[in-house]
């Protein structure tokens, strides 16, 4: 069974730093860059279907502003985010559809190999995560080692875009985020989901 007690902490900060260095390339940098090609070449179904991606996604920036602030809470957004990314790349019927009936194109096959790497980089995010969720249930996550190496990039982070930046200040603003961001997920479970399906299409 996996202690995490006996984690080497200087394994564990490299693998930590590494997967922040890929989430900038696979969540941000590529969905944009593909994001902008669909929008240039009209392609509405891939428009569309990144535009609910980057909603989606948006669970991932809040989480790194409430790391900023060493909530312990974090760990559970960060972990529904590698959750929800995949499930919104993959649910809608329509969009399915639309795209595998698109022209074979750089565009497409480019769009199809971010997904599925997309895919893959979440389901492994997911078991990374796992075996850490103690610290989402701990009082102060600062002073336990394998917890604080967490903290690393989000701090990083902050000194690049927030060197002036009151943790507590920025903390406040991703729970603000957080709150509207759970608020549209109830409404689209509870209201738009019984109404749509699994249509994309908006009301």
């Amino acid at each position: 069974m996996f202690d995490i007690e006996k984690v080497d902490l200087a394994f564990l900060e490299k693998i930590i730093w590494t997967d922040y260095r890929l989430a900038v390339i696979f969540t941000v940098i590529l969905p944009l860059v593909l994001l902008v090609w669909a929008f240039v070449r009209k392609t509405e179904s891939l428009t569309r279907l990144l535009i609910v991606y980057w909603r989606v996604a948006s669970l991932l920036m809040i989480t790194v502003y409430l790391l900023i602030a060493a909530l312990p809470f974090s760990f559970l957004t960060g972990l529904f985010a590698r959750i929800l990314i995949p499930i919104s790349l993959w649910f809608w019927q329509d969009l399915n559809e639309e795209i595998r009936d698109l022209p074979k194109t750089s565009l497409k096959t480019a769009f199809k190999s971010w997904r599925w790497a997309m895919t893959v980089y979440c389901s492994l995010g997911v078991l990374l995560t796992v075996p850490f969720l103690s610290c989402a249930f701990a009082s102060e996550i600062k002073g336990i080692s394998y917890c604080r190496l967490w903290l690393q990039p989000p701090w990083g982070y902050k000194e690049l875009m927030h060197p002036n930046g009151d943790p507590g200040v920025l903390g406040f603003f991703g729970i603000m985020g957080l709150a509207v961001y759970v608020l549209y997920l109830l409404y689209f479970v509870f209201v738009r989901l019984g109404k749509q399906g699994r249509s994309a299409l908006e009301p």
